[in-house]
């Protein structure tokens, strides 16, 4: 920025906040502190930058000197990621330097740039590059913004070089960025933008009178003049007339569908009794609630204590350099479980975005100590797949890992719970079994819960047993409202993982029509490129008809089948089978939806897209693009024009939500901006 800016910067800044003090309201025994006495003086920080090396460019100097660097940003969803920088390389008559992080991002960046047929040399230094005739490198170093140095002023000639730094290299385009912003709108907003929606017939909820129905506007002369106001129609077509002035008291119905909207009858009663009985059912839940807190905060857990040595080997381990967020996550959780007070965290991130290696860091802390570490996941299959990824990563260290699941045997469980009751298994994975009144813990320190929301209330109250003393983690990609609710208010701790992994591409996502050619060209699209497929058909009753009708339609394809009523270990031979590319189509029901994660599979085609939540397609969709290959998602419907309202809202916002890491940090954005309005929405819509 320079000098002129930062004087704009700061004049905008103190005529804003001025203006804000000004309009405050002003409590005469608690008054607000003038600006002045919060905020450094213009003068008062440039006295203090006079400490610190400054560089002043002014004038044509500055224009000279660091000229503004093309986009060159990776396109996440093009065929070609890379074009934009491969047209630069071929077109700039200027040198180029690509600077990395790290020396392990340098490889990784090199690695990408390979795959698209970049080559590059690597030199250490800048000194290096410019002893060399080479018109692009790449080095490592810890560059925050790249920049174009131009430096005609010296004796032997002109310096020309252009500093690309992975900033700039996958940075999101300003057009991304805009459409980004839109997107996050507020709940407050989002009500608002309902009210203007509504439609003749549409139920509405006034928070004095209940559910009506909006019959439009109407204009009333009271004796001042014609006043606009909303004609609702309750039971026994009684009328009532609300004044635009009082429409912060009315919002949209959506516990059921439009046409199956309860009215309430007018005086008597009816909507007060129903939210007597809502507000008795929310203080029953939050007395609930504070017990297990107070339990939680009164009683002291385990501080664990660890091996810095160790810890570093473990985590060397882990094949990927970690995101900023995954770094953030994991120290925070770090730091929660080496305190006396018992962590309960939620961490927050999008399928794909490694919040598994957060647990496993968890893990290791927690039987390092000498506690045992219990992981609940919701499917066999994910539970399988956690069991393979612990044996994985703790296979040199000496910690026994058991598995509770209908994939183990009577003999395999009987001696998993003997380990967990005598301590020798220091770490278990399972499904609902392990909430059994069978299953007992000698040293449990940590509960790991993945996908807490596909857990029914019985296992949420087993989950209460265990969870008065030790640490739990909460892993969600999705989270429930309660969940979320409580980590925003404070009783749960709150991390987000946002950034996707490096030379991950966004999940190109089409609705279609389904018909045989566009099933032939989706599967071939992906076979030609030597990945696998996921046909997502969600009824068992006639998958062995789908299964001959792809075999007929993809001669070419390898087909299995997998869904959640075959015998265990068939269903686990399938899965291995697919996992080893010996099938490269996998015909299967919704039972892959949480977890599994196979890198070569990149596309998935979805038969009756319509019948699904939008959660439950964003799981879905997840179970693709975990590589740097582009990948694909197809959303077959019987026609997308006879869709319902209400699925094509969902298959819109799916097709929207394209952007990695889009949903959870859409939720987790909106219940920060507007939580208390969505509880008010909810409690309205829940009565």
């Amino acid at each position: 920025m320079l000098h002129g800016e930062i004087d704009a910067a700061l004049q905008r800044f103190w005529v804003d906040t001025r203006e804000r003090h000004r309009f405050l309201q002003h409590d005469p025994e608690r008054p607000i502190l003038p600006p002045e006495q919060l905020f450094l003086r213009p003068e008062e920080l440039f006295s203090l930058t006079q400490a610190h090396a400054t560089m002043a460019l002014r004038g044509d100097a500055a224009v000279d000197w660091a000229r503004p660097l093309p986009d060159v940003s990776v396109d996440r969803g093009a065929t070609e990621p890379l074009a934009a920088l491969e047209r630069h390389l071929r077109a700039t008559p200027h040198r180029v330097l690509i600077v990395a992080e790290s020396e392990g991002r340098r490889e990784s960046v090199l690695d990408l740039l390979r795959d698209h047929k970049i080559d590059l040399p690597s030199v250490a230094t800048l000194a290096e590059f410019i002893s060399t005739d080479e018109k692009v490198a790449i080095t490592a170093a810890p560059l925050a913004a790249g920049f174009h140095w131009h430096d005609s002023d010296g004796g032997d000639g002109t310096v020309s070089i252009q500093f690309i730094t992975e900033t700039e290299l996958f940075a999101s385009s300003p057009q991304t960025r805009r459409r980004r912003k839109q997107e996050l709108v507020t709940e407050v907003d989002a009500l608002f933008k309902d009210l203007s929606e509504l439609k003749i017939g549409d139920p509405v909820v006034h928070l004095n009178h209940g559910i009506g129905r909006y019959q439009g506007l109407i204009n009333i002369d009271l004796g001042d003049g014609a006043s606009e106001f909303l004609h609702l129609v309750y039971a026994d077509k009684a009328t009532l007339y609300v004044p635009v002035a009082q429409l912060h008291l009315i919002g949209r119905y959506t516990g059921v569908s439009a046409d199956e909207a309860p009215l309430h009858r007018l005086g008597s009663g009816q909507w007060e009794k129903a939210r007597r009985k809502a507000a008795e059912q929310v203080r029953d839940t939050a007395a609930e609630l504070l017990d297990l807190y107070a339990r939680r905060a009164a009683r002291e857990g385990f501080a664990h204590r660890f091996s810095a040595h160790d810890y570093e080997a473990f985590a060397t381990s882990f094949g990927f350099e970690e995101t900023v967020d995954q770094r953030a996550a994991i120290h925070a959780v770090i730091q929660d479980m080496i305190s006396p007070k018992p962590m309960d965290r939620l961490i927050c991130g999008d399928v794909g975005f490694g919040k598994t290696e957060v647990a496993l860091r968890a893990a290791f802390v927690a039987v390092h100590g000498g506690k045992q570490v219990a992981i609940l996941a919701p499917t066999t299959l994910l539970a399988e797949q956690h069991y393979q990824t612990l044996s994985d990563r703790f296979g040199k260290w000496p910690v026994k890992i058991a598995e509770l699941s209908r994939f183990r045997s009577a003999k395999e469980v009987k001696a998993a719970l003997e380990g967990i009751a005598d301590g020798t298994v220091d770490i278990v994975v399972g499904t609902h079994k392990l909430l059994s009144s069978e299953v007992k813990f000698k040293r449990l320190g940590l509960l790991v819960i993945d996908e807490e929301h596909r857990f029914g209330v019985r296992h949420k109250e087993a989950m209460k047993a265990l969870r008065a003393e030790v640490d739990v983690l909460t892993l969600t990609a999705t989270p429930i409202p309660r969940t979320l609710g409580m980590a925003l208010e404070g009783l749960r701790d709150l991390s987000v993982i946002a950034t996707a992994p490096q030379r991950r591409l966004a999940i190109k996502t089409f609705v279609r029509n389904e018909g045989n050619g566009t099933i032939r060209e989706a599967v071939l699209r992906e076979l030609k490129r030597g990945g696998q497929v996921y046909f997502l058909h969600n009824e068992v009753e006639t998958i062995e008809n789908r299964a001959q009708a792809l075999a007929e339609l993809l001669p070419e394809a390898r087909i299995a089948v997998a869904h959640g009523q075959m015998p265990e270990r068939q269903l686990e031979t399938v899965m291995r089978d697919f996992i080893a590319q010996r099938h490269n189509l996998l015909l299967c029901s919704t039972i892959i939806e949480t977890g599994i994660d196979v890198p070569s599979a990149n596309t998935i085609v979805m038969s009756r897209a319509d019948k699904f939540g939008l959660a439950q397609l964003h799981q879905l969709r997840g179970r693709v693009g975990r590589s740097h290959h582009q990948a694909y998602a197809y959303l077959l419907v019987p026609d997308v024009q006879g869709l319902t309202k209400q699925a094509a809202m969902r298959l819109e916002a799916i097709q929207q939500m394209e952007e990695l890491g889009s949903a959870s940090t859409w939720r987790c954005t909106t219940w920060r901006s507007a939580a208390p309005a969505r509880c008010w929405a909810r409690t309205r819509a829940a009565t």
